[in-house]
């Protein structure tokens, strides 16, 4: 298990890359849109991990409810799992309040869910799963 990326919401990914890419430096090297999620994503790596800028594309998306009651900033923590199914059994097993009780398609293509914060110390955590891939960024590359 490793970091996967930061999730970041913001309210324009193009106000977002004046720092992220223009001020730090980073290279978008992936960006979406993931309809079922109702967010425009942009990836940065830095490093392995990346930063994965997330726009609402309307105001009832789960993002842009984020922005409305917390503002800009850090939205969740990603960790790559080898086999997200058991890693679902194994925290509901534990204990564990899921938001996705089975994985869905998130970006990239990856098979995603989430935990809820209440159950990772406050934090909105996502497990990622690369179907078939054996190196994460040549998913995420266009």
């Amino acid at each position: 298990m490793k970091i996967e990326h930061i999730g970041i919401a913001t309210r324009s990914i193009e106000e977002a890359l004046q720092f992220w890419r223009d001020a730090l430096g980073l290279e978008v090297t992936h960006a979406e849109t993931v309809e079922e999620q109702g967010v425009n994503v942009a990836m940065l790596p830095v490093g392995e991990p990346r930063v994965e800028l997330l726009e609402p594309t309307g105001p009832d998306s789960p993002v842009a409810k984020f922005l409305e009651k917390r503002g800009p900033g850090i939205h969740h923590i990603a960790v790559r799992v080898a086999d997200i199914r058991a890693a679902l059994a194994r925290l509901k097993a534990g204990g564990a309040r899921l938001i996705d009780e089975e994985p869905r398609v998130g970006a990239g293509g990856c098979l995603v869910a989430f935990v809820h914060p209440t159950s990772a110390g406050g934090v909105l955590l996502e497990l990622v799963e690369h179907a078939g891939a054996a190196d994460s960024h040549t998913q995420h590359e266009r």
